[in-house]
């Protein structure tokens, strides 16, 4: 199985590559870089090998997408076109979800949502929370029986930073650190521990109330760039595993060609 799997967030977008199933590397671009993004495309499909029957030089492979924000999903898909001559894939429409989805929409929810959830059960085969600190922050639980139960959403800290800024007369734009103390002796120390902490709190009373409700404490994972930042002070989180929802992707296509055999 070869792919080169892209996740299309609301800042960033990632860009992963696996040949044989076997995750090779992933690189993220701010999602206005275009140009660069198009040329390390190009480089990479060409790492990818070309199909032994195929006489024009076809590669034996695909690109899968994840994407929250259609209008870059359209870039994406032009690169494909023009710079590769290939068509994309995109999950929850194209590929299935690998995972049984128990909510009121399911073709509203977000696709990196579901994908980061059932990447991290594919792993624990048992209960799992799966928080992801973006552009805004998802907390979403798996139960035992690997059925996607929801979550909860908030601004992350690029969001909440902003609006604290722009809906105040006075305050600052503050980028978030760890804090050197619990309480701020300014008003830049004293939003950068508001916010750090919200995250931290947030994060265990959530995953508290899940474990309330399904009646077992769910394995805890971590991800997104956010998450760097906290997973320190975080003595709860079970583990930190970055770039989930691009392992999500292998997995759903994966299993798609599984299904089809």
């Amino acid at each position: 199985m070869n792919l080169i799997a892209i996740d299309i967030g609301n800042t960033n977008i990632g860009v992963g590559l696996f040949l044989k199933g076997e995750e090779q590397f992933v690189k993220t671009f701010a999602g206005e870089a275009t140009a660069e993004l198009a040329e390390f495309l190009k480089s990479t499909w060409e790492m990818i090998p070309v199909a032994k029957r195929s006489k024009e030089g076809k590669r034996d492979g695909v690109i899968v997408v994840s994407s929250v924000k259609p209008a870059w999903t359209d870039i994406i898909r032009d690169i494909a076109k023009q710079a590769l001559g290939e068509y994309i894939l995109l999950v929850g429409k194209d590929v299935p979800y690998p995972i049984e989805l128990s909510i009121d929409k399911s073709n509203n929810v977000g696709s990196d949502r579901v994908l980061a959830a059932s990447a991290a059960y594919a792993v624990a085969e048992h209960a799992v929370a799966v928080a992801d600190f973006g552009t805004a922050v998802t907390i979403d639980l798996v139960d035992d029986r690997g059925v996607f139960c929801g979550g909860a959403i908030f601004p992350g800290f690029e969001m909440s930073a902003n609006a604290l800024h722009n809906d105040t007369a006075q305050l600052p734009k503050v980028t978030v650190t760890k804090p050197k103390w619990p309480f701020g002796k300014n008003t830049v120390d004293a939003i950068n521990a508001g916010l750090y902490y919200s995250a931290v709190s947030s994060l265990q009373e959530i995953v508290r109330r899940y474990a309330e409700t399904i009646g077992t404490w769910p394995q805890l994972v971590i991800t997104g760039s956010g998450a760097k930042i906290i997973k320190d002070d975080c003595e709860f989180v079970d583990n930190y595993v970055p770039d989930l929802v691009i392992k999500g992707i292998a997995l759903a296509y994966q299993k798609y060609i599984e299904s089809r055999e």
